[in-house]
Formats: C-alpha cells, sequence, structure tokens
C-alpha cells in the first residue's frame, strides 16, 4: 500500500485509541510460522562481506539476501526501528528523530526513559506486534523500540524495557525462553535487539578493529540462537528476518560545521544537532519570527558541508517534512561531517563519536543489511536493493494478518518468498 494521506493515519490512530484493548480474536485456523524479526543496529550492508560473520552469511547463502536495505530519511535508530514494525516513513509514524519536540509532549531523547515509555509519542502508527494481537497471535519483543511504550493501550504480550546491561547471550537466551513456553502462552512473533556493532561504530569509527570485534560478538550470539533453535526443533520451521536501522560513516574529529559561526545561536530554539540539525523559532511573537527568518535565509544559501531547507523545502525524495514534530529549519551535514558548536565542541573534547549516521539515506555508507531465512523464503537468492518500508507488509503476509495502513509495497518483495508462501 503506498503512502497515505496523514489526516487518514490520524483518524485510524484516534479509532484504535478508542478501542484501545479490543477482545484477542482466533487465531487463523492453520497458524503461521514463527515470526522472528533480528536487528543488528548499524550493520551496513557491506559488513557481511568483511568474513567476520559466518552464521549470518549462513543463512544468507541458504536463504535471501538483498544487496541492501535502504533506510528511511532520517538514518537514526528510533525512526528507523519504528518504520520496520510499522510500514510508515518517519514523517508518517512520528518518531522524527531521535531528539525531536512536540508542541504538547515535550522532548523526546533516547536517555529520556519516561518519554521513551509514553505511547502518546508512538501512537500516530499501529505496531506490528498490535495487530498481530489483535488477530489471535502472541508476541514478544527483546529491547524494540516501542515495544515498552502502551500504544492504543497495547504493549507486546511480553516485553522488556531495554537495558543495555544484558548480553547478546542472554537477550538470545530469552527468546528461546520464550519459544519454548507451552503452545498456549508460545509468542508468533518475536523480535530480538543488538547494538554492540553500533557503539563500536560510533566511538572507534566503522573501519575500526572494535567493530570487527562486535561483528564477531554478535555473529556469536547468532550462533548461539540458531544452535538453540535447532535443539528445539525450531529452525526449519521458523521464519527468520535479520535487518539493521541504517549503516555508519566515519567522520574524523575535525570535520566540524560550527553553526554558531554561521548564525546567533541564541536567536533560535535549537531541537537537535549533529547529523541532522533542527531549530524552531524561539516563540511566536513578531520578533522572534523575523529573527528566525534572518537565519533562514542565511542557512538556506549554500553552505560548506551542509544543506539546510525550511521542512516545506526538504527534497521530496526524502519524504519528509509534513510532521508537526519535524523542526521548522533542518540543516544535513554531507556524509562524514557534524553540525555541532563552538562550546559544544570544546566541552565534550575526547567524547565525540567518530562515526554517525542520519545521512542522506541514498548514500552507500548508510545502506542497511536484509537476510531471511525460513520455510517462507527461497534458498540461495540474491535480490536487488530495497526500501526498509517493505519488511512491515512482508511480515504480516508471513503472519496472515492484515497490514495497517503503511507506506511500504509487498508486490516488491514478494519475490522471496516460495510460491506456496506468496
Amino acid at each position: 500500500m503506498k503512502i497515505l494521506l496523514r489526516p487518514l493515519l490520524i483518524l485510524l490512530a484516534a479509532f484504535s485509541t478508542g478501542c484501545a484493548t479490543p477482545p484477542r480474536t482466533d487465531a487463523t485456523a492453520h497458524s503461521p510460522a514463527p515470526l522472528l524479526l533480528i536487528s543488528i543496529d548499524a550493520y551496513r550492508a557491506d559488513y557481511i562481506d568483511r568474513g567476520l560473520s559466518p552464521t549470518l552469511a549462513m543463512l544468507a547463502k541458504d536463504g535471501v539476501h538483498a544487496d541492501a536495505m535502504q533506510p528511511s530519511f532520517p538514518s537514526l535508530t528510533f525512526p528507523n526501528h519504528y518504520t520496520l514494525v510499522t510500514g510508515l516513513r518517519p514523517d508518517h509514524h512520528g518518531i522524527v528523530n531521535n531528539t525531536m519536540v512536540d508542541p504538547t509532549l515535550g522532548k523526546f531523547s533516547l536517555s529520556n526513559r519516561h518519554a521513551v515509555s509514553d505511547g502518546r509519542w508512538w501512537n500516530e502508527a499501529t505496531p506490528i506486534w498490535e495487530t498481530a494481537e489483535a488477530h489471535g497471535l502472541r508476541t514478544a519483543t527483546m529491547f524494540w523500540p516501542g515495544s515498552e511504550a502502551t500504544i492504543h493501550g497495547r504493549h507486546p504480550d511480553k516485553w522488556k524495557p531495554f537495558d543495555g546491561a544484558v548480553t547478546a547471550n542472554a537477550r538470545v537466551d530469552q527468546v528461546l525462553a520464550w519459544l519454548n513456553e507451552p503452545a498456549d502462552r508460545r509468542p508468533t512473533f518475536v523480535t530480538l535487539y543488538f547494538d554492540a556493532v553500533d557503539h563500536a561504530g560510533h566511538t572507534y569509527g566503522p573501519d575500526s578493529p572494535q567493530v570487527d570485534d562486535a561483528l564477531r560478538t554478535t555473529d556469536a550470539a547468532l550462533a548461539r540462537l540458531v544452535q538453540g533453535l535447532k535443539q528445539d526443533g525450531l529452525f526449519d520451521t521458523m521464519n527468520i528476518i535479520i535487518v539493521a536501522d541504517h549503516g555508519m560513516a566515519s567522520v574524523p574529529l575535525a570535520n566540524n560545521v560550527m553553526i554558531d559561526k554561521l548564525i546567533p545561536i541564541d536567536t533560535v530554539q535549537t531541537v537537535s544537532m549533529g547529523v541532522l540539525a533542527g531549530f524552531n523559532p524561539t516563540s511566536d511573537t513578531p520578533d522572534a519570527r523575523r529573527d528566525f527568518g534572518m537565519v533562514e535565509h542565511t542557512l538556506e544559501q549554500p553552505q560548506q558541508h551542509m544543506r539546510c531547507w525550511d521542512k516545506t523545502r526538504v527534497p521530496k525524495r526524502l519524504d519528509y517534512g509534513s510532521n508537526p514534530r519535524v523542526p521548522q529549519l533542518l540543516c544535513l551535514a554531507d556524509v562524514g561531517w557534524r553540525i555541532t558548536t563552538t562550546e559544544y565542541a570544546a566541552s565534550h573534547a575526547g567524547h565525540i563519536s567518530i562515526g554517525e549516521h542520519g545521512y542522506d539515506n541514498a548514500d552507500p555508507r548508510m545502506q542497511a543489511v536484509f537476510v531471511a531465512h525460513g520455510p517462507g523464503f527461497l534458498s540461495g537468492v540474491k535480490v536487488p536493493a530495497f526500501p526498509n518500508v517493505d519488511v512491515y507488509p512482508l511480515m504480516t503476509h508471513l503472519l496472515q494478518i492484515p497490514a495497517a495502513p503503511n507506506d511500504g509495497d509487498y508486490d516488491a518483495v514478494k519475490g522471496m518468498l516460495k510460491p506456496d508462501a506468496r
């Protein structure tokens, strides 16, 4: 289903909220194969070619492997994880950045646990676990963004609040434990999340030995998962989809666009900095609007190492700018650069990421991995790159549940399925 009008999505969200806890219906007569969705945060599409992920390579060889999967813009963690489970681009599902401002709800950031668990930030879309549960399927999520919030009155049946101290092996063991519960409690849709590759990429850069170590560690956890599934007789009967939210690019420490040297930074409300900087007027007064107009006029001129737009003038191909949470003025750094201030750079010396994402989602360094394996998928097939919004309708088809309104295209990806599974 292609892009739908935002008013329709809002009406649908309002309807879902009004029916916050619909009764669970009977599952389909022919129960679908269990589906496990795995995210390896920041696993760039070409990382698999390093030869450090033998388990992932085995699943790719025996299943389906895409040349790449294109993230939605901006190529950031929370926006793209929610896209994967809703099929909506960030501009349509409302999680428009890792850091954002809502006129009613205030400020959202990854470290703000209250905001992260507040369903009002997430209820512009319907995550797949909500639809699955409404159609009789049980669900479980191991650290998926959005799953610890009560969205339209629902959580997954089983979920865990994010805790970065939980090891990759412990995460795998929890998923295996869920899958071994009695049939009346066993989940049909499960997610699993790994973040070591992302952390190493930010801290040391994508070409570092530390990223290579993280690739090995994460693949070892995948091997533990595969071994456990085989021991439990589940491996051949379960569909597994492995994705990433985005890639990673190197950003030398000296590659800074000092925004405060271009504009009087105290005349704007700064919503976000980094790869994608966002600014709003400080208020709605004529003086504040005038000052903001001058800032926009300055920054929308050609700049070195970044491009800036009023949200109404963002390039159409990025599908971004209509949501009220998108700041009025956006500045996107060129790949390999960051946007910051003189004060921030000085105060955080030695603690600045030298690997980043969030850039133009068409850039090769932002492309994500996609591998699929299981009874529904063809074996030994390489498919062309496709956008990550298509993963959602693929999953709803496999689970035999209706898709909520989304931006994906099932017809574009159904060719990776066996004929009897299409």
